[in-house]
């Protein structure tokens, strides 16, 4: 299959654009590299450097390339920031994604798999989150991404094109060959291990009185290698016309004082912390029900574990020092 991958260069789309690289799939990454990295790209796919809002630049990449499906990595991803800019995050999540959305669909591309997230149901009425849970976000973020997946549903019933949303937690971890490298940094564990590294002197918590086992925020962490298994089986499987939402997790909880006491281990560093008070849009808890997806896909994380997610990082940060400009 013929297969666009926008946002590509990043950490969740580089680790996916190599599964399908290796499941035999040609792939073409669009990405305009304000977060991405050139050298994240695959050496198997082809590049071509641009925005998703730019329907010269996505028609050529679709004609070109004979695209039969896209796998939608591009986006603004840090609530935190979401809450102070509004704006940047509906008009690069939601209005970006319409304007490639009306792109792709103006050439006929009739498959299309969204990287969403697990910001859309908020402070959930119970542990762990089923598919078809309430969604209520919290956040710009989650909100952002909610008016693509309306905009999905609207696209699959008037114009025919068959989507899956996956709506995942918190990925972690790297390939081997490709990890995490966001400037600033803004997840739990690269930021922990930075700590590690020397470079922070401290890891933030924000909020050491949610009503958790020790206070802190708990959240699902799934390998990246699990996550990029879960977007293949998704595009391999779909048809134009359907439409699939499927949660995407471990099932399995930590807190931020767990994940920091597993960095120590891993890491054998003594990693100090600090606690800070609590950041808009953050629930207590928020861990997945993956069992829809494995029903109807198969999918099973295979590194679950995450002393081995954490393990895998730390890999990949020794390796790579200075990120993909070492």
């Amino acid at each position: 299959m013929n297969v666009l991958v926008t946002g590509g260069a990043g950490y969740i789309g580089s680790v996916t654009v190599e599964a399908l690289v290796n499941r035999g799939h040609r792939v073409v990454v669009l990405d305009n590299l304000v977060t991405g990295h050139r050298d994240a790209v695959h050496e198997a796919a082809a590049f071509v450097h641009g925005d998703i809002q730019d329907p010269e630049m996505v028609g050529f990449a679709v004609q070109e390339h004979g695209v039969e499906a896209v796998l939608h990595f591009a986006a603004s991803s840090l609530v935190g920031e979401s809450m102070e800019q509004p704006f940047k995050y509906f008009g690069n999540n939601s209005a970006g994604s319409l304007k490639l959305l009306e792109t792709l669909v103006g050439h006929g591309v009739k498959r299309f798999v969204l990287s969403s997230t697990a910001a859309l149901f908020g402070t959930p009425d119970a542990l762990p989150i089923p598919a078809d849970a309430p969604i209520r976000p919290e956040s710009v973020y989650g909100e952002s991404k909610y008016l693509i997946e309306r905009m999905l549903a609207w696209l699959q019933r008037t114009q025919g094109l068959g989507y899956t949303t996956l709506r995942y937690f918190n990925a972690a971890g790297a390939s081997g060959r490709f990890g995490e490298d966001h400037r600033p940094e803004s997840h739990l564990i690269p930021i922990v291990l930075e700590v590690a590294r020397g470079k922070r002197a401290y890891i933030p918590i924000f909020g050491d009185d949610y009503p958790t086992r020790d206070g802190t925020c708990v959240r699902d962490y799934i390998h990246v290698l699990d996550l990029a298994e879960a977007h293949v089986l998704a595009v391999e499987a779909l048809e134009p016309g359907e439409a699939h939402a499927y949660n995407l997790g471990n099932g399995t909880g930590f807190s931020v004082r767990e994940v920091v006491e597993v960095c120590r281990e891993v890491t054998g560093h003594e990693i100090p912390e600090r606690v800070l008070p609590r950041r808009a849009g953050d629930p207590a808890a928020l861990v997945a029900d993956s069992s829809l997806l494995t029903q109807e896909l198969g999918w099973r994380p295979q590194h679950a574990d995450l002393r081995e997610i954490v393990a895998s990082a730390w890999r990949w940060f020794q390796a790579h020092p200075e990120g993909y400009h070492a």
